[in-house]
């Protein structure tokens, strides 16, 4: 599995840089995480050694718990944030991409702070009003919202496009919250990150401004499975 990954991880980024260059920007703009959600931590570990992967994404906090005490990474969690395992990730992640209304949110704050941690989160947006998250009309009063919240970065936007049969159809979506990072920058300078596309829409998602791409299929299929 380990050459297996390094080419995958090889392939990706190429994508990444080629995608950049047609946009006028540096590679190095863009972070790769690596999404773990399924993937055996052994396979985890070799895909991290062979492909000098540092960032590392999982959707649930109990793996990600899990994970986090096996591989050493810089880890990112992107999933719903519950008040019952908050501490988990509290103590587990370095970035939330999936900040929102609600007590999940607070709960994981109190614990940053009572450990005396800061997490770095970006606000989730949901453009199709049927997923979590918030309404791009309702995020700059969230982000004065959380920005109250001691234990609590909040450095950008978040968002997860719906499923197209070509990837230029997540292009809209992907231009939209870079169109709102920028008008919610002029108040908050400290908002600059994009997390933004997967491993079928990643291309157009740098081309639009992604600073953050959360890559699992195109890295990890076929890999051995938790």
């Amino acid at each position: 599995m380990s050459d297996a990954a390094e080419a995958a991880v090889a392939r990706v980024r190429e994508r990444i840089a080629l995608a950049c260059a047609r946009s006028g920007r540096a590679p190095g703009s863009v972070r790769l995480i690596a999404v773990t959600k399924t993937v055996a931590t052994e396979t985890i570990r070799r895909a991290v050694a062979s492909a000098r992967l540092t960032d590392l994404g999982e959707n649930r906090a109990r793996d990600l718990a899990a994970k986090a005490a096996s591989v050493p990474a810089t880890w990112h969690f992107l999933g719903k944030l519950q008040r019952g395992t908050a501490h988990l990730v509290a103590a587990n992640a370095a970035w939330v991409h999936s900040a929102e209304p609600g007590s999940g949110l607070e709960a994981v704050a109190r614990h940053a702070t009572r450990a005396g941690a800061r997490l770095r989160c970006l606000v989730q947006v949901d453009f199709l009003g049927t997923r979590q998250g918030v309404a791009p009309e309702e995020a700059a009063a969230f982000v004065e919202q959380a920005r109250s919240l001691a234990g609590l970065d909040i450095v950008g936007l978040m968002t997860l496009p719906p499923v197209t049969a070509e990837p230029e159809g997540a292009r809209p979506y992907f231009a939209h919250l870079h169109e709102l990072l920028e008008r919610l920058s002029r108040a908050h300078p400290g908002l600059q990150e994009l997390s933004m596309g997967m491993s079928a829409d990643y291309e157009v998602a740098v081309e639009e401004g992604a600073t953050m791409v959360r890559i699992g299929r195109a890295l990890f299929q076929g890999a051995d499975q938790r």
